[in-house]
């Protein structure tokens, strides 16, 4: 199970942030945050990777070798591709590349690059049917060496306005889990300081009230 933090309504449905483990929350899509290869070798990847099984690791093994015979990486930084979920309780997995930070090129550029990352996801949460509640962890966060406070700001800036304006895009709930301390510390402190900015409607304390589950 994962402990809810932070729960905030927008037009289109609700943003939580979910402290725990994202292999143990339920929902229709999950996302990952891979790396360019798709090898799922790091972080949160690779336990995802473990538990959905050989399939999944063939399968992005072949996307590999396909795209490496027009001399393309597998997936960029800033995209994304969808693949069945295989042993996961999931039907379909998004595998989203966000800015490595570890790497000077990319850290130099990751705001904008994290901003892609985020439209890559978008389009392809647009293509897959079950997809009412969404499950993902904070991208680039976890080994990928994002800052976190900074990254914590956009992630929630982002995601609340895909939330709360334009097209509804046919998520009712969307759950940002993280098993990271200092992530969540960040992410509460830049929840405290900016709640009355952000888009949507804070309703933590209703949930803590018990007033809907």
């Amino acid at each position: 199970m994962a402990d809810t933090v932070i729960v905030r309504e927008c037009k289109h449905g609700q943003v939580r942030v979910l402290f725990g483990d994202i292999l143990r929350v339920e929902g229709d899509l999950l996302v990952t945050t891979a790396n360019n290869r798709l090898a799922g070798r790091e972080g949160i990847d690779e336990r995802i990777h473990q538990k959905a099984g050989e399939e999944l690791r063939a399968f992005t093994h072949l996307i590999a070798v396909e795209r490496r015979k027009s001399n393309l990486q597998p997936c960029p930084v800033g995209q994304a591709v969808t693949t069945p979920g295989f042993n996961l309780p999931f039907d379909n997995l998004i595998h989203v590349v966000g800015p490595d930070c570890r790497r000077p090129n990319q850290d130099e550029f990751r705001r904008d690059l994290l901003k892609q990352s985020f439209t890559s996801l978008f389009e392809q949460i647009a293509t897959v049917k079950k997809r009412k509640t969404l499950v993902m962890p904070p991208l680039s966060m976890d080994i990928f060496s994002y800052p976190n406070r900074e990254g914590a700001r956009m992630i929630m800036e982002i995601v609340l306005a895909w939330m709360d304006e334009g097209e509804d895009p046919g998520v009712d709930m969307v759950l940002i889990v993280t098993d990271s301390n200092q992530f969540l510390n960040n992410m509460k402190t830049v929840y405290r300081e900016s709640e009355d900015r952000f888009p949507g409607i804070e309703r933590t304390r209703d949930y803590r009230k018990g007033k809907f589950p």
